[in-house]
This record gives structure tokens, sequence and C-alpha cells, in this order.
């Protein structure tokens, strides 16, 4: 029986699961970080390898295909010419796609179906495919000077509001009051020592700050919910720039959202909403996670005919076992 696998790299933690031909098997697994800038590429493709060998797919089952999103894939020369070596000797003859972990997103929450998904989350990046097969991939490029409408801009925007309130250049709304005693501060220039002690070398503390936004916006802070609305607009920008680029043919073209941001409901949504909508974009809740699209595409590169099957086991929600390492 011929298995195919799909892999969705992250840099907490990677998800991957595999099915066989006739999706009568389909099994998941989560493990460590997929950061090989972090760990090294020969760490992480070997542990991704060793949880594939683990699945109990018997002595006459075959690995046909695996489709693998990873972190920082396409992002540099190098860097991808060393992870396809260390996967080709690692993997052998087992035929791999390879991909950043963006365009399984982009497969799991559209099904493959043509149009733009955008995760806004610690950092913001969207992916889209038309119908001729061609694909774009905009925004994502460094939290330092990109990732316009993520939770860890919004989280830099926060600190900027509370200094120019602080000092008068920004009338104080509920915002200054919320970073105030967040920080439990009664100097307010005494935030500088905890914010460069321990947020700047970490992006998930300094994208923890968003959720300041969110309190002081339900609690009526004007600065803090056209914070929202400029995210919007910034994520409205990612899908608009692919939109020209790729041209689809139907409209409205789907776009998908997913990730923390989309989390704080009206603040965000409606504006999201409208912007999409302006320029033909029909929102849409994610169909499936983003190992699942890496399995689809593992699927329709190997195993186009059990597609049809495969959608309909994910859409029932059917995983019978989580596969388990001793």
């Amino acid at each position: 029986m011929d298995y195919y696998v799909g892999v969705d790299g992250g840099g907490t933690k990677t998800t991957i699961c595999i099915a066989s031909a006739d999706s009568s098997l389909l099994l998941s697994e989560l493990t460590g970080s997929a950061s090989w800038k972090e760990y090294g590429t020969t760490h992480v493709v070997s542990n991704i390898k060793a949880i594939i060998d683990a699945f109990p797919i018997g002595a006459d089952g075959r690995i046909a295909g695996i489709a693998m999103g990873l972190p920082y894939f396409g992002e540099g020369e190098a860097g991808d010419r060393e992870l396809k070596s260390v996967i080709l000797e690692i993997f052998g003859e087992i035929p791999v796609y390879l991909t950043n972990d963006v365009e399984v997103g982009w497969a799991g929450s559209l099904g493959l179906l043509p149009g733009v998904n955008v995760v806004a989350g610690t950092g913001s990046i969207a992916f889209g495919k038309n119908e001729a097969g061609e694909t774009c991939r905009c925004g994502g490029w460094s939290e330092f000077f990109s990732d316009e409408g993520s939770c860890f801009w919004i989280g830099r925007k926060v600190l900027e509001l509370f200094s120019k309130q602080s000092d008068g250049r920004l009338p104080r709304d509920e915002l200054y009051s919320v970073v105030r005693s967040a920080f439990n501060l009664s100097n307010d220039i005494d935030i500088i020592e905890p914010v460069h002690g321990k947020y700047l070398a970490s992006r998930e503390k300094v994208a923890s700050l968003q959720l300041l936004a969110k309190e002081a916006a339900l609690a009526g802070s004007i600065s803090a919910m056209e914070l929202y609305k400029k995210a919007a607009a910034e994520l409205c920008g990612l899908v608009a720039a692919i939109s020209n680029r790729l041209k689809f043919e139907d409209e409205p073209f789907l776009v998908s959202y997913s990730g923390g941001l989309f989390k704080t409901g009206e603040l965000i949504l409606p504006h999201f909403f409208s912007g999409i909508e302006a320029f033909g974009g029909l929102p849409v809740t994610p169909k499936f996670e983003p190992m699942f699209g890496a399995l689809l595409m593992a699927f329709s590169l190997g195993c186009p005919s059990g597609l049809p099957m495969l959608q309909k086991r994910l859409s029932d929600g059917y995983c019978t076992q989580v596969a388990k390492n001793g």
C-alpha cells in the first residue's frame, strides 16, 4: 500500500500526518521546532524522518510522496541549497515536494482552491494561487521592517502610543491607563527597563502586547480601536497586492484568514471583511489545518485520484489514531 505524508513545520512545533492512498488510514503526530536555521538542517530533517518512520504502515507499506512546508525556505539561495541537500541525503529516493510553510497553510485553508490565505499571528504573511497555478507570496519579510498588521506590529505600536500619550503628543485615553497598569508603573519612563530587558529579544513577548491593545479597545480607547483598523488595512493590502499580480479569473475570489490577531473578533474582522470585499474578495474561514494542506498537496502530486476521498475524510473530521513514539 502506498502512503503519503504532509509536514507543517513551524518555529515552535511541527505537525506531521500520513494517509494511505485510499484514505482508510489517517494518522498524525506532533514534534518540536522545524526552525532549521536555529537547530540545524540535519537535526530538523532527521527528526521529521524519525517521526515518519515510526508510523505503523506495516512491512508492505511504502512512502510514495511527501509534501513538506518548512519555515525560511525560499528566503535565501544558500540556505535552500543546504536544506535540499540534507533532505535528499536523508530521504533518498522518496519524492519530497519542499516549500515554505505559508504554502501548506494556503493549501489547508482553501482545500487547494484558488485564492489567498492571510496569516496574522506573531507575524503576518499572505500567499495566493490562481486558477492557472501561478503563486504569489506577500509580506512576512522581517519583524524589523515588515510583518505589518501582525500582533508583533501592534505590540510595537502600543508602546509607541503609550509614549506619545505620556508625553502629551497625543491625547491620553484608556490605552495609556491599561499599559501603565500592566507594567505597574509609578513613573512612565520606568517602562524602558522591562521593555529592553525582557521584550526586545522575544518576538512572542512583543506580540503579547497586542492583548493590551485589545483590553484598551474594549474599554473604549479610540487610539486602540484605530490601531486595529490600521492593522486590517495593512492585511488587506497584502491581499490586494496578490490579487493585482495573480489576476484571479473568478470573482469574488476566496480569501481565508487565520492567526491569533483574528481572534480579537469585532475589533478586526469587520474592517478586514469590508476591505477584502471592496476589491472583489470573499472572506472564508479555513477548511483544514496546515498539516492537512500539506497532505492534500502530497496527494495532488502523487495520487490525484485519491484526493476526493481524502477531502471527504478530512471534512468528516476523520483521524482514527494519533501515532506515538516510544
